[in-house]
C-alpha cells in the first residue's frame, strides 16, 4: 500500500519524484524498514518538466555506466532493469524529512517490478534508507496496513484482509476528480470525454465541470453512454479540463435482468473477434463440462485466463486486443477482459465490457493509478460481474472476483466500438476512459490524472 498526499499537497508532489530516482541505486542492497510514521512536511517545488528531464538524464547516465541497464539486487540475484515510469501519484511525505516513492522497472524478459523507495533528508540532500520489491507483474509480495498509532506495517499477502488487497465490501462514498491537460494545438481539434452516469449500483452527482472550447453532451445509444464533445482551437492549448463527481456506490453482485431480444453481446468487435481459435480454446477449456450450462462454462474460461495469462504492462498492451492477448498471454485489464469476452461469445455466452477507475481501498485520498476495466457475462437469467485481472493478481480473491465487483469503483463508460455523432476520424471509439482528442484526423494524448477523497 502506498501512502498518498491529499489534494491540498498536490502542488508539491512532483518535487519528490526527481530525488527518488536520483537515489535509487544507493539503496539497492539495504534491508527494508518495518514501519513509517506519517506526518506533514513540505519540500520545495519542482516542475513536472524539470522532473521528467532530470529522470531521463539520470537514467541515461546510469545505463551508460552499467551496460545499458539499471541494476537492483533482490535476495537471489541482480536484476538488470529499465525504467518504465515513476508513480508520481504515490509520492508522499511520511514524516519529518521522510519520503516515499514507487517506481516501475522492467527486466529483459518484460517482467515489471514495482519497487518501493523510502528516503530521509531535505530536497537536494535525500538519502535512500530502504528499497524493496513490492510487486512482480502486478502481484504483491506484501501489503501495507496502517496501525492505530498511524504507522504503516508490512503484512504478508496470505494474512492480508480484503480491504488491504483492494476490496471495499458493502458501500463506498467518495469524491472523484477527473483532470486532463489539453496538448499543444496548432489547428482546430475535437475531443470526446466520458461522463459518468448513475445506475442501480452507483449514484453519481456532477459537482462541477470546467472545460475549454465549445461543449455539448452527445449520446451513444447502443450502450447508453453519455459523452462530452468539445470543439477546441489553438487558443485552448495547455488548458485544464476538470470534472468533479460525488459518488455513492454499492458492491456489485449477480443481478437479475432480462436479456433484450436484440443485443450486441454475442457479436464480434473490431479488437474482440469471435470464432476460429477463440472457439477452439473455449471448447477445450470446457471439455468434459459441455452439458453443465453457461455459468460453469464461464467459470472454466475465467480459470483458463487466470492460469494462462500474466498481468504485464509491457509491449503493445492496453488496447483490449484479444488477438494480442491470445498470442502474448500478457496484458493489462483490457487484454484480460477482451480475451474473456471473445472466448465467452464464441461459445454462446453473452458478455460485455465496462471501464472506469478502481478507488484505493486502503487510504482515503490521493492519486489513482489510471483507469481500470472489467466485464460481465449473462447466465441463468442474471448478469455476473467478473474482474479477471484482479483475480489473477490476488489469488486469495479469485473466487470473490467471479461474481463480484467491490464498492470502491466508478464506471465511466461501457461497451466497445462506440458509435457517436460526430464520429472521430479514426472511426468508432475502441473504449472511452481517457479523453480522445483528434487534430487534423490524428489522435493526440492529453496528460490525464484521476484522484479522490473518501467521505467517512
Amino acid at each position: 500500500m502506498k501512502s498518498l498526499p491529499n489534494r491540498s499537497l498536490a502542488l508539491w508532489i512532483p518535487a519528490f519524484c526527481f530525488f527518488v530516482v536520483l537515489q535509487v541505486l544507493i539503496a539497492c542492497g539495504q534491508k527494508p524498514a518495518q514501519e513509517i510514521v506519517q506526518t506533514e512536511s513540505k519540500p520545495e517545488r519542482v516542475s513536472i518538466a524539470e522532473i521528467e528531464e532530470g529522470i531521463k538524464a539520470y537514467i541515461e547516465r546510469e545505463k551508460e555506466a552499467n551496460g545499458g541497464y539499471f541494476l537492483v539486487n533482490d535476495e537471489k540475484r541482480q536484476l538488470r532493469l529499465k525504467l518504465v515510469r515513476v508513480h508520481t501519484e504515490y509520492l508522499s511525505n511520511l514524516g519529518p524529512s521522510k519520503h516515499f516513492a514507487c517506481v516501475d522497472l522492467a527486466d529483459e524478459k518484460g517482467d515489471v517490478y514495482d519497487v518501493d523507495f523510502f528516503m530521509e533528508g531535505e530536497p537536494g540532500a535525500m538519502q535512500v534508507t530502504e528499497t524493496s520489491l513490492h510487486k512482480l507483474n502486478g502481484k504483491p509480495f506484501y501489503s501495507w496496513k496502517q496501525m492505530v498509532d498511524k504507522t504503516w506495517r508490512r503484512v504478508p499477502v496470505e494474512t492480508s484482509t480484503s480491504d488491504l488487497l483492494g476490496v471495499r465490501e458493502g458501500s463506498d462514498n467518495f469524491t472523484f476528480f477527473y483532470t486532463a491537460k489539453i496538448p499543444k494545438l496548432t489547428k482546430p481539434a475535437k475531443a470526446w470525454i466520458p461522463i459518468a452516469q448513475s445506475d442501480d449500483f452507483q449514484d453519481v452527482q456532477l459537482v462541477s465541470m470546467k472545460v475549454p472550447g465549445k461543449k455539448q453532451i452527445i449520446e451513444e445509444k447502443q450502450n447508453g453512454n453519455s459523452i462530452l464533445f468539445l470543439e477546441l482551437s489553438p487558443a485552448d492549448s495547455d488548458k485544464e479540463l476538470e470534472i468533479t463527481y460525488q459518488v455513492q456506490r454499492v458492491e456489485k453482485a449477480p443481478y437479475e435482468a432480462e436479456l433484450p431480444a436484440t443485443h450486441p453481446y454475442l457479436e464480434p468487435n473490431l479488437l474482440m473477434p469471435i470464432g476460429g481459435r477463440f472457439e477452439e480454446i473455449a471448447k477445450e477449456a470446457i471439455k468434459g463440462k459441455e452439458n453443465d450450462g453457461h455459468l460453469v462454462h464461464a467459470r472454466a474460461l475465467y480459470d483458463y485466463i487466470i492460469d494462462n495469462m500474466r498481468y504485464m504492462k509491457f509491449g503493445k498492451y492496453g488496447r483490449g486486443d484479444s488477438n494480442y492477448a491470445c498470442d502474448s498471454k500478457t496484458g493489462n485489464c483490457t487484454e484480460f477482459h477482451s480475451f474473456f469476452i471473445s472466448l465467452a461469445r464464441s461459445i454462446g455466452i453473452p458478455a460485455r465490457f465496462a471501464i472506469g477507475a478502481s478507488i484505493p481501498s486502503d487510504r482515503n485520498e490521493g492519486g489513482i493509478d489510471g483507469y481500470h476495466c472489467w466485464a460481465e457475462f449473462y447466465a441463468e437469467g442474471k448478469w455476473w460481474p467478473v474482474d479477471i485481472s484482479e483475480g489473477n493478481k490476488y489469488t486469495a480473491l479469485a473466487t470473490y472476483y467471479f461474481g463480484r465487483h467491490p464498492a470502491n469503483r466508478i464506471e465511466l463508460s461501457r461497451g466497445r466500438d462506440l458509435e457517436v455523432q460526430p464520429l472521430p476520424a479514426s472511426g468508432p471509439i475502441n473504449f472511452l476512459a481517457y479523453p480522445l482528442v483528434e487534430m487534423d484526423g490524428e489522435q493526440i494524448f492529453p496528460l490525464t490524472t484521476f484522484s479522490f477523497e473518501r467521505k467517512n
